[in-house]
C-alpha cells in the first residue's frame, strides 16, 4: 500500500462573490493548488464535494468543474455529505492512492451560497439535517446547535462566555487570513452582547454563509518525490451516525467525530492528541461545535472544553492552536469547500506558507469536518516532510 501525500493545495477567497460562478471559483482554487510542474495529463481521478446550494448543476457538478479547468476525460465523482463533503472527497482521494488505483488525484469542493434569498438558503442548509422531523418541523441549524449549546452549558455549568472566547479567537486568526470571509477582529464582549440568533447563540457565535472553492492534489509516494512540497496524510478516519439530533443519545457530544478521530489516530500513531498534534482545524459552524470538537477529538476531557477556550490554550500562541485559519466562524463556510479548505490550511502550516498565522515549525496537524449536526464526520492527520514515519 502506498502512502498518500498532498503535493499542492489552494483555495479561492471565501466570502460573497457575486461576479463568480461555481466553475470560476473552482478554477481559482485549482490554479492556486496546482504545483508549478504539474502535468494535468497525469491526473488519474478527481473527487469534488458540493451540496449544490440553490439547485445549480446538482447532477454532474463534479465533471462540470473538472472539465472547466481542463481535466478532459478524467473520471470525476461528486461527493455529497453535507458540510463534510470535501473532507470525504479528500478521503476518497487518499483511498484511491493508497489502494494503488491512482497515483495523482484531485480532491476539492465548491459552493455558491450568497446569491439565494434568506429563505432559500435556510432550505438548502436544512436538507443536511433530518428532513421529516427537523427541517419540515421548522427547525434551523442555528436552532439545532442552540439546543446542543444549552445542553452543554447546563450539563457542565459552563459559562456562555466560553462560546464568545471561541468566536474572538477565530476572528483574531481570520483577521490574519487574506482569504477569510470575515477578516476582522471581534472582542469577547462583542460576541457576548451581539443579537441573539437562537438562545444561547448570538450572531458572533454563528458562521457566515459563503461562496468559495478549495482543492488539493494527492499523490502516491513514487509520484510525490517529483514535487517540491509534500505533506504526508498519516491517518484518516470517518464515521456516520443518526442524522437527526433528536435520534441520538447525547446532545453534548458528536459520537461520529469521536469514532473518526480514533480511527485516524490509530492509523497515524497518535497516542495523545494533546501532545502529538501541533495544531488542528476543527468544524466550528457554531461556537459550541468547536467546544464539542475539543472533547470529541480528545484534546481535553469531557466538560473541560470551556476552560480550555477561556485560558487561551487554543489561541495562535497557545499550547495547541485551533483553527489558525479563522475556522468556519471567520474564514467562512462554503459548505462543499470547507473540508478541502481545512486541508489547505494544514498544507500551508506544514510547508511554512501560512503568512501572519504561521506557527513555529509545526510537524503534525489535524483537520476535522462534520456533516450536519453530526450525521457524518471525517478526520485527517497530516505530517510535515521529515517527521518520523513520514
Amino acid at each position: 500500500m502506498s502512502d498518500a501525500y498532498i503535493v499542492g493545495a489552494g483555495q479561492s477567497a471565501f466570502g460573497s462573490s457575486p461576479e463568480e460562478t461555481y466553475r470560476t471559483l473552482f478554477r481559482e482554487a485549482y490554479e492556486a493548488a496546482a504545483p508549478a510542474d504539474l502535468d494535468p495529463d497525469e491526473v488519474d481521478e478527481a473527487f469534488v464535494g458540493t451540496l449544490g446550494v440553490g439547485g445549480r448543476q446538482i447532477g454532474l457538478a463534479g465533471p462540470a468543474v473538472t472539465e472547466h479547468v481542463g481535466l478532459h476525460g478524467v473520471p470525476c465523482t461528486r461527493v455529497e455529505n453535507a458540510c463534510a463533503a470535501s473532507g470525504y472527497a479528500l478521503r476518497q482521494a487518499v483511498m484511491a492512492v493508497e489502494s494503488g488505483m491512482a497515483d495523482l488525484v484531485l480532491a476539492g469542493g465548491v459552493e455558491v451560497m450568497t446569491d439565494a434569498s434568506a429563505d432559500a438558503t435556510k432550505y438548502w442548509l436544512g436538507v443536511s439535517g433530518e428532513t421529516e422531523w427537523e427541517r419540515m418541523a421548522g427547525t434551523t441549524f442555528a436552532g439545532v446547535y442552540a439546543q446542543m449549546a444549552d445542553a452543554y452549558l447546563r450539563e457542565y455549568d459552563a459559562p456562555r462566555r466560553a462560546l464568545s472566547a471561541v468566536a474572538a479567537k477565530n476572528h483574531a486568526n481570520g483577521a490574519r487570513n487574506p482569504k477569510a470571509h470575515l477578516g476582522f477582529e471581534c472582542s469577547v464582549e462583542d460576541a457576548e452582547t451581539a443579537d441573539v440568533v437562537a438562545d444561547p447563540l448570538t450572531l458572533y457565535h454563528c458562521c457566515p454563509t459563503s461562496d468559495g472553492a478549495a482543492a488539493a492534489f494527492v499523490a502516491s509516494e513514487s509520484v510525490a518525490t517529483s514535487f517540491d512540497d509534500r505533506v504526508r496524510v498519516a491517518g484518516v478516519g470517518a464515521a456516520s451516525d443518526r442524522v437527526g439530533l433528536f435520534q441520538r443519545d447525547t446532545y453534548t457530544a458528536i459520537p461520529a467525530s469521536e469514532s473518526a478521530a480514533a480511527a485516524a489516530y490509530d492509523r497515524a500513531g497518535v497516542a495523545d492528541p494533546r501532545t502529538d498534534l501541533d495544531f488542528a482545524e476543527v468544524h466550528d459552524c457554531f461556537a459550541i461545535a468547536e467546544l464539542l470538537a475539543y472533547e470529541d477529538l480528545g484534546v481535553c476531557g469531557r466538560g473541560e472544553a470551556a476552560d480550555l477556550a477561556l485560558d487561551g490554550a487554543t489561541a495562535l500562541d497557545g499550547d495547541l492552536p485551533i483553527n489558525t485559519s479563522g475556522g468556519l466562524k471567520a474564514k467562512g463556510h462554503p459548505i462543499g469547500a470547507t473540508g478541502a479548505g481545512q486541508a489547505v490550511e494544514a498544507f500551508d502550516q506544514l510547508t511554512g506558507r501560512a503568512g501572519e498565522r504561521q506557527l513555529d515549525d509545526p510537524e503534525r496537524g489535524l483537520a476535522h469536518s462534520v456533516g450536519g449536526s453530526g450525521g457524518a464526520a471525517v478526520v485527517h492527520v497530516f505530517e510535515a516532510e521529515g517527521v518520523t514515519g513520514a
